[in-house]
C-alpha cells in the first residue's frame, strides 16, 4: 500500500505578522493545506493520507478537511512532533498502529506549503518508490552556490552542474525509513534538514525525481504573493 504524510507541523515564523501558521492562510478562496492535501486525496493510488500537524491546530485542521473536502475515512490528521522528522516517525507509528506493515509499504511525505505539486510528480514518486528505498524530488540549481564555513569570505565554489535544489515528495520504504531512523544517534538525529538524509547518513543510496520550478514552498511573504499569481493566471 501506498501512503502519504502531509506534514503540516511548522509555526511559519518566516512569514512575518501573521496569527497562523502559513500553511492555513489563504491561497485564492481556500486555505494553502487544503490544497496540498486535495492532490493526494484525488490520487486511487494512495490508500491513506496521515497530516502531522501541532496539536493546537488538530482541531482545526480536521474542521478546514471537513469543510472544503468532505467528510472522509481517507485522511486524518494526528498530533506532531517538534522536528520535521519526529512528525514523519509519529505518521509511520499510526501507520504501524493501523494496518499490517510490510516491505512492500510506501510513504511519501510532502510539505504542506507545496500546493502546487503536479500529478505527474505524484505519479513519478509512487511509481520509483516502488523500485527505490529512498527518493527524492530536485530541480537542477541555476544559480551558483558558494560555500563559505564563517559566512565572511567564500570557501569554494561547488561544480553547479553537480548540485540541485531539495523539493518535496520525498518518498521512502516504510520499514527501512523507521528502522534506518531508530538506528541514528541523538547528536545525528539533531543535525538532520530532512528525511533523505536519513539515508544519506547510513550509507544509502536516494534516486532522484525530477521535481519542477513551480513546485514551490510558501516560505515569505512574497511566496504567496507568487503562488496567488500563479493561480490567478492559471499557471500550473
Amino acid at each position: 500500500m501506498i501512503f502519504a504524510a502531509i506534514l503540516a507541523g511548522g509555526i511559519g515564523n518566516r512569514m512575518g505578522n501573521t496569527k497562523k501558521p502559513k500553511q492555513y492562510l489563504l491561497l485564492g478562496e481556500k486555505p494553502i493545506i487544503i490544497h496540498t492535501i486535495e492532490k493526494f486525496f484525488v490520487n486511487n493510488k494512495i490508500e491513506k493520507i496521515v497530516v502531522p500537524c501541532s496539536n493546537n491546530w488538530v482541531n482545526h485542521t480536521n474542521d478546514l478537511i471537513r469543510q472544503y473536502i468532505g467528510e472522509t475515512e481517507k485522511i486524518v490528521v494526528i498530533k506532531g512532533g517538534n522536528t520535521r522528522n519526529e512528525s514523519i516517525m509519529r505518521a509511520v507509528d499510526y501507520l504501524e498502529t493501523n494496518y499490517s506493515i510490510d516491505d512492500n509499504n510506501k510513504i511519501i511525505t510532502h510539505d504542506a506549503v507545496r500546493p502546487f505539486i503536479s500529478h505527474r510528480i505524484l505519479e513519478e514518486n509512487i511509481k520509483y518508490s516502488k523500485i527505490h528505498d529512498a527518493c527524492d524530488t530536485v530541480i537542477p540549481a541555476t544559480d551558483t552556490i558558494v560555500n563559505s564555513s564563517n559566512g565572511e569570505f567564500i570557501d569554494s565554489i561547488p561544480n553547479r552542474n553537480k548540485l540541485f535544489q531539495g523539493q518535496t515528495p520525498q518518498s521512502f520504504s516504510l520499514k527501512k525509513l523507521k528502522k534506518l531512523y531508530n538506528e541514528l544517534s541523538d547528536d545525528e538525529k539533531e543535525t538532520l534538514t530532512d528525511a533523505a538524509n536519513i539515508f544519506i547518513k547510513k550509507g544509502e543510496k536516494v534516486f532522484l525525481i525530477n521535481g519542477e520550478p513551480l513546485n514551490i514552498k510558501i516560505t515569505y511573504t512574497h511566496d504567496l504573493k507568487l503562488a496567488n499569481a500563479i493561480l490567478k493566471e492559471d499557471l500550473l
